[in-house]
C-alpha cells in the first residue's frame, strides 16, 4: 500500500492547511483570493499542455488546494459575518423553514430572515432566527409573519468550559431567538415553492404515516430517527440509554442505514438479472434515491459521507471498476469541505471519519487475531472487530468532548447492531408500501417488535454494573498521541519496525513529559465565580480537596453550569460545603477566603494580602483581570488564583 495510490488523501492535507490558516489569523478578501486561485489554475493547466516539469505541476497543484482552502474559508467568513452583523432594532419579515415541533409550554421553529424594519424603510436580510411560539393555528413552511417586536442575539456562553450554544446555532446560520407568544400577523401562506420544503414535507408525512403503523410512543422515536433522521423526538431517557451502551451511532443516519437502503434496491433486481443498458439505468435510479433520501433525513455529515461513498460505489458498478476506499473516504470529506469549511469543527463530522478510518485500517488487524472455525462465530468475530476498531478510533474524541466511556460497548454493539439492522431491513419497506394500510400494519407491527425488544435489551444494560465511566479527561496531546499510536499499528506490516518502535516511544516519553508540566503548573488553591440567571455558585479547590456554595442555582442547571469545569480540572463530583454566615449588615461572609456577597451578586473582597491574580473567562478562555475591591456576578464568571 503506497500513499501515492490515494490521490485525494493527498490533497486533503493541503486542502485543511489553507482553511486553518485563514481560521488561525491570515485574512485575505475573497475576491483576490478567487483571482489567484483563476491564475494559478491557467498556470498549472499551461505546463500540463505543454507537459513542462512533474515537479513544478505537483507544487502549483498543492499549492491550488492551498489557495482553495483559504478562498472556502474567506468565502464562508464574509458570508456568515455579513449574516451575524444585522442589527434588527425594530420588527421584521420572515420567512417559516420548518412545521412546528413541540415543546412542554410552546411549539419551536425555525425563520428565515427576508426584510428587517428601520426608521426610513423596509431592508433585505439574510440570516435565521429560532422562535417559539403559542399561536393555536400551526406555522408551516413557506408561510410569510410579521414580527413587530425585535428578537435577542444568542447569549455567548458565561462560565467555564459551559456548552457553546451560541456557537452550536451559529453553524446553523442563527444568531437569534425570540418568545413569540402570539405576537405576529401571518401575512401568507405558503408564499413560494422550495425544493427544501418539499423535502420537509415528505419527511412530515412519512414521519405521520410511520407513527400510525408503529404506536408504541419509544419505538415510535427510535423509528423516526433511525429512518428519518429525527432524534428531536428521542426523550432524554432514551438517548441516556443509547449513549450509556455506547450505540449512540445507530441512531444516526449513516453508513449501515445508506447501505440497506442501497443493498434493498440492489436486491429486487437480482433475480432480473438485468442486461448491460437497463441496469445501467437502474444504478442511475439507485443513486437518485440515495441523494433523495440523504436530503430526506436532513444532510447530516455522517449522511453526506455514506451517500458519497455509496454514490461512488455505485458508479464503479456502472464503470464496473471498485474505487479505492481511502480516495472515497478523502473526497467525500474535500467536498463537505469545499461546500462548508466549518464542517470541521462539527463532532458528528469527526466522529463519522474517525470511526470509519478505524474500520478500514485497524479492523482487519483486530480480525485477523483469532480464526473462528464456524459461520456463526465468524459473523460475531467480525461484528466485534468492526466495533473494537471503531471504538479505538473514537474513543479519545469521545472522552474529549463527552468525558465519558461506555463499559459495555462491545456486547450491547453485538447484540443491538443486528437488531437495528433487522429494523432497518423492515423499516425501509415500511417507508415504501406503509401507504397500503394493510402491508403497513404488517410491516409496522414487527418492526415495532424488534424495536421494543431493542429498548429492552438497552434497559437492560442500565442496570448491569459500572454501566460506564464517568468525568474523564484527555488533552489535545492525548488525543494526538493515540491516534498516532494507532497509525502506527496499521503501519507495522508495511514500513520498518525498528523506526515505528523509535517513533512510538518518543511518543510515549513526550506524552509523559507534558502530563508531568501540567502537573507541576496546576495551581494549587483557586476559586471560581460561576454566574447564573438566577443565583450564583462558588467553587474552590484546596489541598486536592473541594469546596463549595450554591446559593439560588436550580440543581438541575449545575450539570451545565457548573460540572463542566469540574470535569476539566478532574475536580471531585461530591463537595465539601464552605464555611457561610450572614453579618450585620445581610451580606453572606466565607471567612476562609475572607470574601463577602450581597444579594445583587457582588462580591466584596478583605484584606488585599488574600487576594490572588484574577481572571475572568471569555472566547472559551481564561484572561487576565485587573484587581479591584470588588467586581459584579452578572452575566460574567471569575477566577482567582492564589
Amino acid at each position: 500500500m503506497r500513499f501515492s495510490d490515494f490521490p485525494f488523501l493527498r490533497y486533503l492535507p493541503f486542502l485543511l492547511l489553507g482553511i486553518f490558516l485563514g481560521k488561525s489569523g491570515i485574512h485575505v478578501e475573497w475576491e483576490l483570493l478567487a483571482i489567484s486561485l483563476i491564475g494559478v489554475s491557467f498556470l498549472f493547466g499551461f505546463l500540463v499542455i505543454h507537459r513542462k516539469s512533474m515537479k513544478t505541476r505537483s507544487i502549483l497543484a498543492y499549492f491550488q488546494l492551498l489557495l482553495l482552502g483559504l478562498f472556502c474559508e474567506s468565502f464562508q467568513r464574509e458570508f456568515v459575518s455579513g449574516q451575524s452583523q444585522v442589527a434588527i432594532n425594530q420588527g421584521y419579515i420572515a420567512e417559516v423553514q420548518e412545521y412546528d415541533l413541540q415543546k412542554p409550554n410552546s411549539f419551536q421553529n425555525l425563520l428565515s430572515l427576508r426584510f428587517i424594519q428601520t426608521e426610513d424603510e423596509w431592508l433585505p436580510a439574510g440570516g435565521n432566527i429560532l422562535v417559539y411560539h403559542q399561536s393555536e393555528k400551526p406555522l408551516n413552511p413557506g408561510d410569510l409573519i410579521w414580527v413587530r417586536e425585535k428578537p435577542e442575539e444568542v447569549p455567548s456562553p458565561v462560565n467555564p468550559h459551559e456548552f457553546d450554544y451560541r456557537g452550536y446555532l451559529a453553524k446553523q446560520g442563527i444568531y437569534y431567538r425570540q418568545f413569540l407568544g402570539e405576537n405576529f400577523t401571518l401575512i401568507e401562506q405558503n408564499a413560494g415553492f422550495d425544493f427544501s420544503f418539499l423535502m420537509v414535507y415528505w419527511r412530515k408525512e412519512m414521519a405521520t404515516m410511520l407513527s400510525r403503523h408503529i404506536q408504541h410512543e419509544k419505538a415510535q422515536q427510535i423509528a423516526l430517527a433511525l429512518l428519518l433522521g429525527q432524534k428531536q423526538e428521542l426523550d432524554r431517557d432514551t438517548k441516556k440509554a443509547f449513549s450509556e451502551a455506547g450505540v449512540m451511532h445507530v441512531l444516526a443516519v449513516s453508513g449501515l442505514h445508506v447501505g440497506i437502503l442501497v443493498g434493498v434496491l440492489l436486491l429486487l433486481i437480482k433475480p432480473l438479472k438485468l442486461k448491460k443498458g437497463p441496469k445501467r439505468f437502474y444504478l442511475i435510479g439507485v443513486l437518485l434515491v440515495i441523494w433523495i433520501y440523504a436530503m430526506l433525513t436532513g444532510m447530516a455529515p455522517s449522511v453526506i459521507r455514506a451517500s458519497v461513498m455509496f454514490s461512488l460505489l455505485t458508479l464503479g458498478q456502472l464503470r464496473e471498476r471498485r474505487p479505492s476506499i481511502f480516495n472515497i473516504l478523502a473526497f467525500s470529506a474535500i467536498l463537505m469541505i469545499v461546500l462548508d469549511p466549518d464542517v470541521i469543527f462539527e463532532v458528528g463530522f469527526q466522529l463519522s471519519y474517525l470511526a470509519v478510518a478505524g474500520i478500514v485500517l485497524i479492523q482487519p488487524l483486530i480480525a485477523r487475531l483469532w480464526l473462528p472455525q464456524t459461520v456463526i462465530t465468524e459473523y460475531f468475530w467480525q461484528l466485534a472487530s468492526v466495533s473494537i476498531a471503531a471504538q479505538l478510533a473514537t474513543f479519545p474524541l469521545s472522552i474529549y468532548y463527552f468525558h465519558t466511556f461506555p463499559t459495555w460497548f462491545l456486547l450491547a454493539n453485538m447484540i443491538v447492531i443486528p437488531l437495528t439492522f433487522i429494523s432497518m431491513q423492515l423499516g425501509i419497506p415500511l417507508m415504501m408500501v406503509g401507504w397500503i394500510e394493510s402491508l403497513g400494519n404488517f410491516l409496522g407491527f414487527i418492526t415495532e417488535l424488534f424495536l421494543r425488544l431493542e429498548i429492552w435489551v438497552l434497559d437492560g444494560f442500565k442496570e448491569l454494573p459500572f454501566s460506564s465511566f464517568q468525568f474523564l479527561t484527555i488533552s489535545v496531546y492525548g488525543m494526538l498521541a493515540v491516534w498516532m499510536l494507532l497509525l502506527l499499528w496499521a503501519a507495522w506490516e508495511n514500513y520498518p519496525k525498528k523506526r515505528i518502535i523509535r517513533f512510538a516511544a518518543i511518543l510515549l516519553v513526550g506524552w509523559v513529559i507534558k502530563t508531568g508540566i501540567d502537573q507541576v503548573n496546576y495551581p494549587d488553591r483557586q476559586l471560581v465565580l460561576y454566574s447564573s440567571e438566577r443565583g450564583w455558585f462558588l467553587d474552590y479547590w484546596e489541598n486536592e480537596s473541594l469546596y463549595s456554595w450554591n446559593h439560588q442555582v436550580d440543581p438541575e442547571n449545575l450539570d451545565f453550569l457548573v460540572k463542566p469545569n469540574r470535569i476539566q480540572n478532574q475536580w471531585k463530583n461530591f463537595p465539601k460545603p464552605l464555611a457561610v454566615y450572614k453579618n450585620q449588615a445581610g451580606l453572606l461572609y466565607f471567612p476562609s477566603l475572607d470574601l463577602k456577597v450581597d444579594s445583587k451578586k457582588k462580591i466584596f473582597f478583605g484584606s488585599p494580602t488574600q487576594r490572588g491574580k484574577l481572571q475572568y473567562w471569555t472566547n472559551g478562555k481564561w484572561q487576565a483581570e485587573s484587581n479591584r475591591d470588588s467586581l459584579s456576578l452578572e452575566g460574567k464568571s471569575y477566577r482567582i488564583l492564589f
